[in-house]
């Protein structure tokens, strides 16, 4: 028997493969571990952006099944009888007594024909009782229709269109019924109900809630709906919501639960809701925590501020926040900072709060509450822990494997995915005992070594695996794998290589029996809204004034995909933000001159000489190096990127080199500018689609940071994730300045 060469699937190999690959390779599918059935079964292993999948696929006809199920995420649906996991070849139905993954019909999976879309996941909404899921189908690099899918029919309606590609947020909530939905569009919110008749709807105009983004609502424990506006806080009962809205205003049916003293900025703010109703939790910029009580409804700010019980400042940094909040009133706040894991805990009683001590924090930012608030499990690259709650101490550390998704099934048992299976674990008995619901990878595996129906074999671990590609993977012993094969009576297969394109290779197949040979994925299809070309270079570049907001934003999407970029700072961001200055420089971004102060150098109020821009420069040298301990390269712009032959000449007679951009975003436009300019505001949906119109090879592009003054709707910034996403899907290689610039 040929051997196999055994793959090593764990979560940091993963990690570590996908962080080093060639650019290229990378964001290509890859095939691999091709095998042939004597009845014209081809079983492959594909690889694409460190994410695996075994399929088979039936000659004949060309019918491709999924044998593993990765499980970046997963969702319970149905009253907990179903598991809905995520990856980027797709979305499966897993029962939770166990089973083979089942294609969600209408969501673009690699079985039904779609090339698996580079970047990130394309992330789903599913109803809690598993009849609906709702999808974004990309139709321009910035823009997507929002599309209801009949998980049952696989039927779809477009809810909504040219909705923005969602950035760290996905659109859309539902209710705990499953009998609404509300969904960000254009920062407005709308709501859906699912009713029989989906003709009596009215336009989309008429459903419109308010001004706001999807972090503005929340679903109560009871159902209730929340919708945070302005500095007001309202609460709709759902039973009344349901009946009432497609007939009249929507907030016209509820109540101000609170007027408050901060005012709700949903595109940087978050907040939580007691179970029992009565405060709430703002996270406000990832810089504070507020808490306020709810109580009676407060008439006015200045009466609501005297009811703030607590405000906590947070460091620079804090990420990845999770609120866990039973109805014990004992709330745990559990942030990343630095790659340490930060709890802070509080205790609720009545109308006051305060501070619980404690020494004790996990060692994974991953965190949920089991049903009854009694018990948390944590997870992550390390493993998973098991929490007592209420007295914040470790049970027990059950896995050190990494994992990548959990949910709680009930207060007795959690689900988890790992690098080897979908399973279930039994928290009460002492020995955490563990039920296979699916394989979610396998080191080895082929086909039986039996003449009639050979079953399909998989190695997981010590452990061997079969399956009929019916019914579900059993635990087997005393097997006997079929040697490789690359031909059978009827047809031969083998790789050929690409050095370009969607494929790093593909399987082919030629048929012994007629003359031919076919593609295995020549049915398959890339999404038409992004078009691969061939591969090119763009700088993004990141201007920083005076305001560091966004900058943490930022620095973690471009750490996810380990790209390296150019960050412009002046003298006047510098003293104001030096930790921040010295994050870009920890994390190893290039870093450039935005000259001293931020002031127009092409304002005739300013005499401009040699002395002057050279001076400027050195002090904002020498304020970098205050701060940081390093030396700022020899690249600057000007302020705004204002400038002319006789400051480009002063600055080059200092030693710098000047960078000019090759599209403008015009992300630096204010509100205010905008109306007394008479000019549109562009949206940063329509700026991603520009810079695609525009782009070239070596193009750099400026995105700048800081909240602008005159405000804006949204910033470039906040959809730094989709413009990324596209960049990647349209063959483009991020790079720092420097590399352009030679």
């Amino acid at each position: 028997m040929k051997k196999r060469l055994n793959r090593v699937c764990s979560g940091v190999f993963l990690l570590l493969s996908f962080l080093f690959m060639p650019f290229f390779s990378l964001f290509a599918v890859e095939f691999s571990d091709l095998t042939l059935s004597n009845d014209d079964r081809l079983l492959f292993r594909a690889d694409f952006q460190a994410q695996y999948a075994i399929f088979v696929t039936r000659l004949a006809d060309m019918s491709m099944l999924q044998l593993t199920a990765f499980p970046e995420k997963m969702y319970l649906v149905e009253n907990g009888r179903s598991i809905v996991a995520v990856n980027h070849f797709g979305a499966v139905k897993i029962p939770t007594t166990g089973g083979l993954p089942v294609q969600l019909p209408g969501y673009p999976s690699f079985t039904d024909g779609n090339i698996p879309l580079r970047g990130r996941l394309q992330d789903l909404a599913a109803s809690g009782d598993g009849r609906w899921i709702i999808h974004i189908e990309p139709t321009s690099p910035g823009y997507g229709n929002l599309l209801l899918i009949d998980v049952n029919t696989g039927v779809k309606r477009t809810i909504s269109e040219k909705m923005e590609l969602p950035g760290a947020d996905f659109p859309v909530k539902w209710s705990p019924d499953s009998r609404l939905f509300v969904y960000e569009k254009s920062g407005r919110l709308f709501y859906f109900p699912i009713l029989s008749d989906m003709s009596a709807l009215v336009d989309e105009r008429f459903r419109m809630i308010g001004p706001g983004g999807i972090t503005s609502v929340s679903w109560g424990h009871r159902g209730d709906f929340y919708y945070y506006t302005g500095n007001t806080l309202y609460q709709v009962i759902n039973p009344e919501l349901f009946t009432r809205t497609i007939y009249g205003d929507f907030l016209s049916i509820g109540r101000v639960a609170a007027v408050l003293p901060i005012e709700f900025d949903f595109g940087f703010d978050r907040y939580w809701i007691a179970p029992d109703s009565s405060a709430i939790l703002i996270n406000k910029n990832g810089k504070g925590l507020f808490f306020f009580p709810l109580g009676n409804n407060l008439n006015n700010a200045a009466e609501s501020s005297s009811s703030a019980l607590l405000h906590i400042q947070l460091p620079f940094g804090a990420e990845n926040f999770n609120v866990l909040w039973p109805a014990s009133g004992k709330i745990t706040v559990i942030y990343s900072l630095r790659g340490e894991i930060v709890t802070r805990r509080f205790e609720t009683s009545g109308n006051t709060v305060s501070v619980i001590t404690h020494n004790n924090r996990p060692s994974m930012p991953n965190a949920a509450l089991s049903p009854d608030g009694t018990k948390a499990v944590f997870w992550g690259d390390d493993g998973i822990e098991l929490w007592d709650y209420e007295n914040w101490r470790q049970i027990q550390r059950i896995s050190r494997e990494p994992v990548f998704s959990c949910v709680w099934l009930n207060n007795r048992h959690i689900i988890i995915g790992n690098s080897r299976f979908i399973e279930e674990i039994n928290i009460t008995s002492s020995t955490y005992p563990r039920r296979r619901i699916s394989l979610s990878g396998a080191a080895e595996f082929g086909f039986e070594d039996t003449r009639v129906n050979p079953r399909i074999l998989a190695k997981v671990g010590n452990d061997w695996f079969a399956t009929d590609s019916r019914n579900s993977w059993v635990q087997v012993s005393g097997i006997q794998l079929r040697q490789v094969s690359f031909s059978s009576e009827n047809f031969r297969v083998f790789l050929e290589s690409r050095s370009t394109g969607h494929f790093k290779n593909i399987p082919m197949i030629r048929s012994t029996q007629n003359t031919g040979t076919t593609s295995l994925v020549t049915r398959h299809s890339a999404n038409s809204s992004y078009t691969l070309n061939r591969p090119m270079q763009m700088a993004l570049c990141f201007d920083l004034y005076d305001d560091d907001t966004g900058l943490h934003q930022i620095l973690t999407a471009l750490h996810r995909y380990n790209i390296k970029a150019t960050f412009f700072l002046n003298g006047e961001f510098i003293r104001r933000n030096p930790h921040a200055a010295a994050a870009i420089v920890n994390a190893g971004h290039e870093t450039a001159s935005l000259f001293y102060a931020p002031i127009d150098l092409s304002d005739t109020r300013y005499r401009i000489t040699r002395e002057f821009i050279a001076q400027g420069l050195a002090r904002n040298e020498d304020e970098f190096h205050r701060a940081t301990g390093k030396e700022l390269s020899i690249l600057w712009h000007p302020p705004f990127y204002r400038t002319s032959s006789a400051v480009n000449a002063a600055a080059a007679a200092a030693g710098y080199i000047t960078v000019e951009r090759s599209i403008d975003p015009g992300d630096y436009l204010s509100r205010e500018d905008a109306l007394r300019l008479n000019l549109r505001q562009i949206p940063p949906a329509e700026m991603i689609e520009q810079i695609i119109q525009r782009r070239i090879d070596g193009a750099i592009v400026p995105i700048r940071l800081g909240r602008l003054q005159g405000g804006r709707d949204e910033y470039l910034f906040q959809r730094i994730d989709v413009l990324l996403d596209v960049l990647f899907r349209s063959g483009y290689q991020i790079v720092p300045v420097s590399s352009i610039i030679r």
